[in-house]
């Protein structure tokens, strides 16, 4: 059987006013099952911490008390009997309140397991606010459909939208989302058979950095866009006005918005910027090696945290993993112990001076060769990644 995997399309919505209106609604009432579900959860567990500090008070022996686990299944039937009390849940689409009710169920796992913190209450001031339909078929029509440039959507009806490609596989679930400026968009999920990729005999090896954000081993340079430096005065300005609103009031909101689309417009710059590097990296090489940087620990460096945190650098890696897997094409990560900027590429010798990121140029003492530090770098990583693949290749034959 042919390989499927599941892709994202998404897309701008244009509701009429009633349109937004039940999407507003739908992520209420979303929002107010994922609260009612948890509340009821915390007041189980606070029986725990009842009993425990009567324990400690020597009011009891010891704390016998274990209260259940959260479930998902029964939430979704207490769901179901608080829309005999609240008619008003009935109005918005069933499949949105069952994914959010999951999401919490999620959420609880990861916090058993000590992988994530306690689920918290859903505001309807966050930035995030969306929700989630499911698509059902019945005689393979389905609820979640594309019919030209219109999508139809459970309980909302036929939305106009800014259709910019084709939708491939069948559709399995659509994601609503309201952003802070006052735009909507949804995000189509379809479950999509891979395709043969044409191959190709290029390999590279990628240094980003900050002064350019990546030097390719074949020389290539890519200039850094530095997205947020470019809007910086433009975003002081506005939040310097959004300062003195009143907070609460009509011209307050009005500001926010437009804080919120000078962020908006920076995080869409540097998206399409990181999708069109990654796509033409993906598309002319089989073989891409990449550094593994530590992103954390270097954003605690107060003088440089607003540079890397303008680059992506783990936004641009995620991009890569993903389109690799798409296209058949191979990513090796080197371990960011590997000292790629001090060996010299052709003889190996190490050079300590070149610790200090002010040295950009240097000559090796060994073979007389000149270096751009961030081409060596790159250089030097496209020979580790090769070194990596050809040591699993070879564990995988004696295998």
């Amino acid at each position: 059987m042919p390989e499927t995997y599941y892709k994202g399309f998404k897309f701008r919505l244009y509701p009429t006013n009633e349109q937004a209106t039940k999407i507003n609604k739908t992520i209420g009432c979303c929002r107010y099952s994922y609260n009612l579900a948890l509340r009821k959860q915390m007041e189980k567990d606070l029986l725990w911490y009842v009993t425990e500090e009567m324990v400690q008070n020597g009011q009891l022996p010891s704390n016998e008390w274990k209260g259940p686990r959260y479930s998902a299944d029964a939430s979704m039937k207490d769901n179901t009997q608080y829309k005999n009390t609240t008619p008003w849940l009935k109005e918005v689409d069933s499949t949105a309140i069952q994914n959010t009710i999951q999401d919490l169920g999620e959420a609880y796992k990861g916090y058993y397991k000590k992988e994530k913190g306690k689920p918290k209450f859903k505001s309807k001031k966050n930035d995030l606010q969306s929700y989630t339909s499911k698509c059902n078929y019945n005689k393979g029509v389905g609820t979640i459909r594309i019919e030209g440039n219109v999508i139809t959507l459970p309980k909302i009806g036929r939305v106009r939208f800014a259709k910019s490609r084709e939708v491939t596989g069948k559709i399995v679930s659509a994601t609503v989302r309201r952003t802070p400026s006052g735009k909507y968009f949804v995000s189509v999920l379809s479950k999509v058979t891979k395709e043969p990729t044409q191959l190709s005999f290029f390999k590279v090896g990628v240094d980003v950095g900050l002064k350019e954000f990546a030097t390719l081993s074949n020389g290539t340079v890519i200039h850094n866009p530095k997205h947020f430096y470019r809007l910086e005065e433009t975003l002081k300005k506005e939040q310097r006005t959004l300062s003195r609103r009143v907070i609460g009031s009509n011209n307050w909101y009005k500001q926010k918005k437009k804080v919120a689309r000078v962020h908006e417009k920076m995080a869409n710059a540097r998206e399409d910027f990181l999708q069109k590097i990654t796509t033409m990296l993906v598309n002319e090489n089989q073989v891409i090696s990449i550094e593994d940087i530590r992103v954390k620990n270097l954003l605690k460096n107060g003088r440089l945290a607003k540079a890397i945190s303008d680059v992506s650098w783990s936004e641009f890696r995620r991009m890569l993993t993903y389109k690799c897997e798409w296209y058949d094409k191979t990513l090796v990560v080197v371990g960011s112990n590997y000292a790629s900027s001090q060996l010299c590429h052709c003889c190996g010798y190490k050079n300590k001076a070149t610790k200090n990121l002010a040295v950009r140029e240097w000559a090796c003492p060994n073979c007389k060769a000149t270096h751009d530090r961030d081409l060596n770098a790159a250089r030097n990583i496209l020979a580790e990644g090769l070194r990596i693949l050809s040591e699993m290749e070879l564990v995988e034959q004696i295998v």
